[in-house]
């Protein structure tokens, strides 16, 4: 059962695991408001959701540089 959870969920569970951890060391070192602990705790969601989803890859960087070459060509 766990290992079917894992493969089905795990980039989600290690996101919002790491957003915890980062969230908690952000509150003990200093004074956080909790709406930037949960922050970091939905960003970590969404990034192991997009990684548990296969959606390619989080920024189209590729789709980026080719619209930056072509916006900005130097000799049109």
């Amino acid at each position: 059962m766990w290992k079917q959870l894992w493969e089905m969920y795990g980039g989600r569970a290690a996101g919002v695991v790491a957003g915890l951890f980062f969230g908690f060391l952000y509150l003990f070192v200093g004074f956080w408001n909790m709406l930037f602990f949960a922050l970091l705790v939905w960003i970590g969601y969404l990034v192991g959701k997009h990684r548990d989803t296969g959606s390619g890859p989080l920024f189209p960087w590729q789709r980026l540089a080719e619209w930056m070459t072509e916006r900005f060509r130097p000799f049109r």
